[in-house]
């Protein structure tokens, strides 16, 4: 079991260690199913957009350029609906950056896959936070997000 930390002995400041998106193509969240390795986190699990830190990118660099790694986008600032801060669920005291982030469902026939994970797919949040094998940090993230904005707004 990990260990689990206060809020307040959490690194807030400074670099952080990586950076998730939680990325609508309409209203439909964009996921990826990670390779089934058992030595890599979360093997054979729905995941989001996302990874680590390169030099000293900003949380929103590291989202932009994973998601065009990961998926061939091109994520604009203005995608952006909401961010925060969350423990890291891999490195004691550290933390990692969160988006939700929108983009037009045409979007989705841009998507070209990159080289980690066995496939996409698109998900209602609902449908998502039903998956049995979905990283398991997800749920009070986009649980958060719903309720200090509402979820995603019309038009």
């Amino acid at each position: 079991m990990p260990t689990v930390y206060a809020e307040d002995e959490v690194r807030t400041i400074g670099q952080h260690d990586g950076t998730k998106v939680a990325l609508f193509l309409g209203d439909k969240l964009v996921c990826i199913l990670r390779d089934d390795i058992p030595t890599i986190p979360h093997p054979n699990m729905w995941d989001l957009p996302g990874g680590g830190r390169e030099g000293s990118e900003t949380p929103f660099q590291t989202a932009a350029r994973e998601v065009h790694e990961e998926l061939g986008l091109t994520l604009l600032w203005e995608a952006v609906v909401w961010e925060a801060q969350f423990r890291s669920d891999h490195t004691p005291h550290a933390w990692v950056g969160f988006f939700v982030a929108q983009m037009p469902v045409e979007s989705v026939d841009k998507i070209v896959f990159g080289d980690e994970g066995q496939r996409w797919a698109l998900f209602s949040v609902n449908a998502f936070i039903g998956l049995s094998n979905r990283v398991p940090s997800y749920v009070s993230r986009l649980m958060r997000w719903q309720k200090e904005t509402g979820g995603l707004q019309p038009g």
